[in-house]
């Protein structure tokens, strides 16, 4: 009976990647469409004035195989990327050992430098690991061997793309959930806020696959689109679905996370791209395996601009310098410009959808403001559409205005990196007022509290060690019309008591100055709650 659990899962994790090994058809495109503007729209920001293509910042990647490296494996015939380091689990990579196609491929997703088919951020360096087959590993290898990428380059990764999970049919508790709480998970949520990582997990693509650690909070799940009149927009039928019901649930019921919290937070490119195996040769392949790594390329690409403005910081004007410190690493940061500048609702050239490049659609072809997140205050997030498709462009555009503070007005777009008290809240003015029929984006990201229950008191991760969940503080989110202070009169607000993410976007019908509040209302574990917050507002002429 094991064996055959181990075979299904290993099937799992190739399956659920969807690779399809077939000789480049002429009708496929490219990758570089889907990092271009067909796609998330990467290509611009690395040309000029931009050039920004991840220099100097370092990503991981975790998976059951590790990526071939040129010159190093036997298996690994073409020079398409360079890779930084490479492990098996925490400890160093034996030559033609853990060589895995799969591997190789979503690393070249992220920092291939391939003409043909570039990565999101060719220059990156990227540290990864295989953690093995699933015969001789579980969710403590798994655990011991993230941890290990999250502390190469001294300790400072800024994003880790995990490709792979575990079946709940493989994990040990009695009954088990997606409820947060499986090793692998906790460890994930651990780390983000230990370790200061953006955790890129690819989303689980249906029929009880590899769903740990997809039940997380403190990273990011990426579901795929595929290509509609040429450019992608539209979530691929291999997703998953609306909430289960009737037959379907048995199998679905274990792939979603338990109760209303909900899963996906981005959708990216992942089908029909064209991309190198081991051998050199150009095949198409599908999957979220796929789209999660053009969210991790992305958060690097951010990242050098933000290294890049500490930099500068001295040659700055006065006024500027405040709005970049070391808070623009911070991982609830990155989680709340991808979401928040994420496409929804193609912009008629007016500015006041925002600048979206696209309308995302749906299985069933309806789109973000069909859904019930659009109109229930408790669910921030679309069930299949999360908050968007990536767009790396829009995100360059959320990030770069800088951080600016609350009490003081606040420009049309920016982000904040903050604290807030129990009971307390934190207003941010919008120093104009807003354009009437503008829509207003907002994401609010914080971390539900994992400990590690440390027993050789060494501060990290081994085996045999467990992790204690101390819950998630609630937060929420409000759109206010400035001169008001009761919550009951708000203009919208993101109130969800299961999330670690409240999202609002609305349209503005009357025009007027307005804030943006969040409010810490229940302190389940400490006093005091760091956030991260993005807004992108219209203001009016």
């Amino acid at each position: 009976m094991r064996d055959n659990l181990l075979k299904k899962h290993w099937q799992r994790i190739v399956m659920g990647a969807a690779i399809v090994s077939i000789s480049t058809p002429s009708w496929a495109l490219p990758t570089a469409n889907s990092i271009g503007s067909a796609g998330i729209d990467a290509l611009r920001l690395h040309a000029s004035p931009y050039n920004l293509t991840g220099k100097k910042i370092a990503i991981g990647q975790v998976e059951v195989g590790r990526p071939g490296q040129f010159g190093w494996d036997k298996t690994a015939q073409q020079p398409k990327y360079k890779l930084e380091q490479i492990f098996y689990q925490d400890g160093a990579a034996k030559a033609n050992k853990n060589v895995e196609q799969h591997a190789t491929m979503v690393a070249s997703v992220m920092i291939s430098r391939d003409k043909r088919f570039p990565g999101v951020a060719p220059d990156a360096r990227l540290y990864a690991t295989a953690v093995g087959i699933p015969k001789d590993t579980a969710q403590p290898e798994e655990c011991r061997s993230t941890q290990h990428i999250a502390t190469q380059n001294g300790g400072d990764v800024r994003a880790i793309n995990l490709s792979f999970g575990e079946p709940l049919e493989r994990d040990p508790r009695p009954q088990a959930k997606l409820d947060g709480n499986a090793l692998f998970t906790q460890c994930l949520d651990w780390s983000a806020r230990v370790h200061n990582v953006t955790y890129i997990v690819a989303g689980n693509q249906g029929k009880g696959g590899i769903s740990i650690p997809t039940d997380n909070y403190n990273g990011i799940n990426v579901a795929y689109s595929n290509l509609r009149q040429g450019i992608y927009r539209k979530l691929d039928f291999a997703n998953l679905s609306e909430m289960p019901t009737g037959t379907a649930k048995s199998i679905e019921d274990r792939e979603v996370n338990v109760g209303n919290r909900r899963s996906i937070g981005l959708v990216a490119p992942g089908g029909n791209l064209q991309l190198y195996n081991l051998a050199g040769k150009a095949i198409v392949v599908n999957g979220t395996s796929f789209a999660a790594p053009h969210v991790t390329g992305t958060v690097a690409l951010l990242q050098e601009f933000g290294d890049r403005q500490l930099r500068t910081k001295s040659q700055m004007p006065i006024d500027l310098r405040p709005r970049w410190n070391l808070d623009s690493r911070r991982h609830e940061v990155m989680k709340a410009v991808l979401l928040n500048s994420a496409d929804k609702i193609q912009d008629v050239g007016d500015g006041l959808r925002l600048g979206m490049t696209r309308t995302i659609l749906a299985k069933n072809n309806r789109d973000w403001t069909e859904s019930e997140a659009d109109r229930n205050r408790q669910i921030p997030l679309d069930y299949q559409l999360g908050a968007g498709q990536l767009n790396a462009f829009r995100a360059y555009q959320q990030f770069s205005p800088g951080q600016y503070p609350p009490l003081l007005p606040v420009p049309a777009i920016g982000w904040d990196y903050r604290t807030v008290d129990s009971g307390g809240y934190r207003d941010y003015p919008i120093d104009r007022p807003l354009a009437e029929n503008s829509w207003v984006s907002i994401a609010l990201t914080w971390d539900r509290l994992v400990e590690l229950q440390d027993t050789n008191g060494n501060q990290q991760y081994d085996l045999g060690e467990q992790f204690r969940e101390r819950g998630l503080n609630r937060l929420d989110l409000y759109l206010m019309r400035a001169e008001e202070d009761r919550l009951d009169r708000s203009v919208w607000s993101s109130t969800s008591s299961v999330d670690s993410v409240q999202h609002i976007f609305h349209k503005i019908r009357d025009p007027g100055k307005y804030k943006i509040r969040v409010h810490f209302r229940q302190a389940v574990n400490l006093p005091r709650q760091a956030y991260g917050l993005a807004w992108w507002t219209v203001a009016g002429k």
